[in-house]
């Protein structure tokens, strides 16, 4: 079998493309303040437990994976967050296994432009994404999360393979 050559951050054009991923809280910060030591990121829930898909335009809407709609992404290879919870880093394939990782808090998914177009003006934001689409499930849960810990303090870290 022939594969073809990796395009832009490692992708294959011609092999699918699957993202991974795990919403985390960051508590203690709304409880003891960011500057507190006990103030670290917790693992919420695994991506896999809420989406069903892997639709490239909300790949390409979100995170630039597989960007031929033309969206200016939300977050667009941010890396690996340092700040990773214990968790979190235990369920990350690493480096070696995923072409790019990424992460978007709450507060900028909750302050993004939903109504944007893609460069031909064709697909919303919110028709590739949005609450009525399979990140519906997991902005449901990043909201209530947010209610609780803070927008800020709630993140979804995602890694494609």
């Amino acid at each position: 079998m022939r594969m073809r050559a990796p395009g832009p951050g490692g992708q294959d054009r011609a092999m699918s493309t699957d993202v991974s991923g795990m919403i985390e809280c960051r508590p203690g910060a709304r409880l003891w303040g960011l500057d507190d030591e006990d103030t670290v990121w917790e693992p919420g829930i695994d991506l896999f437990l809420l989406n069903r898909g892997n639709a490239y335009d909300g790949l390409a809407c979100l995170f630039g994976i597989r960007n031929s709609f033309g969206f200016r992404p939300l977050a667009e290879d941010r890396g690996f967050p340092d700040d990773a919870s214990e968790g979190l880093r235990r369920e990350f394939a690493g480096p070696d296994s995923v072409y790019g990782t990424t992460w978007v808090t709450w507060a900028e998914l909750a302050a993004a432009d939903w109504q944007e177009t893609n460069a031909s003006g064709t697909r919303s934001r919110a028709s590739a994404a949005g609450n009525d689409t399979d990140w519906g499930r997991v902005w449901s849960v990043m909201r209530i999360l947010s209610e609780v810990h803070g927008a800020e303090n709630v993140r979804l870290v995602v890694w494609f393979h």
